[in-house]
């Protein structure tokens, strides 16, 4: 038997707890966060936040074990890949002493970072790439982030598409806002001219053609979470 995982952990207190639902008897897609499923996801979340460690990192992996970028995929909600609007900029807001609007030529004079770790999705694959940005920490430093803001939301300018953080996962070390992948500028079809990518939590959380960054006391859904995608959702 090989190394016991967090998610060998989590399963086995689901199972333990009688909680683990198979199928989709329980399921309402009117209210996908009701019944057996809401049930299960609160206990879900009790449980992840308390397995996550805000100083814990994820390996680290070397330029070899990059997936080719053909392989790796390629999402989005639309039928097209969107556009930048003109004049594109970060704009970060809520509860920060210092509102901010970054272009990129801004975000890229922020101290620079790079983290190269397995993507997870939610549909059972991963892949791995280099991430080039800035560490969402440093932009929550540079708003002045308040105490207050227990929660972060993520919005895109692709109509419709964000999702909201716990504040913890948020500033980790390896959430990053990024403009580069693989050494090169994000392509559109990666989410250009900029995205969220973390090591912490699932791929569906990581919002792509990022405009809005929100502190915010209270949490909100998103665009996954809503039609009853795990709300948590950490790796």
């Amino acid at each position: 038997m090989g190394p016991v995982t967090r998610r060998d952990l989590f399963l086995g207190a689901a199972r333990s707890a009688g909680l683990l639902l198979l199928g989709g008897t329980a399921c309402d897609a009117e209210r996908p966060k009701a019944g057996a499923l809401g049930l299960m996801e609160r206990f879900n979340e009790r449980l992840e936040r308390a397995l996550f460690d805000p100083t814990r990192l994820a390996p680290e992996l070397p330029a070899s074990a990059q997936t080719d970028p053909e392989q790796f995929p390629a999402y989005k909600i639309g039928p097209d890949y969107p556009e930048a609007p003109a004049g594109w900029g970060l704009r970060v807001g809520g509860l920060v002493k210092r509102p901010l609007l970054l272009s990129l030529e801004d975000l890229r004079r922020l101290p620079r970072t790079r983290t190269r770790v397995r993507h997870h999705c939610v549909e059972g694959w991963s892949a791995v790439a280099a991430w080039d940005g800035v560490r969402l920490s440093e932009v929550a430093r540079l708003a002045g982030a308040a105490p207050q803001a227990r929660y972060v939301e993520f919005r895109s300018f692709e109509p419709g598409y964000f999702s909201s953080w716990d504040v913890e996962s948020a500033l980790h070390p390896q959430t990053i806002l990024a403009y580069g992948m693989n050494g090169d500028d994000l392509a559109m079809e990666y989410g250009a001219p900029l995205r969220l990518y973390s090591a912490v939590k699932l791929g569906y959380k990581m919002v792509k053609y990022l405009a809005e960054v929100n502190f915010l006391p209270v949490r909100t859904g998103g665009y996954w979470e809503d039609q009853g995608y795990e709300w948590f959702a950490g790796v």
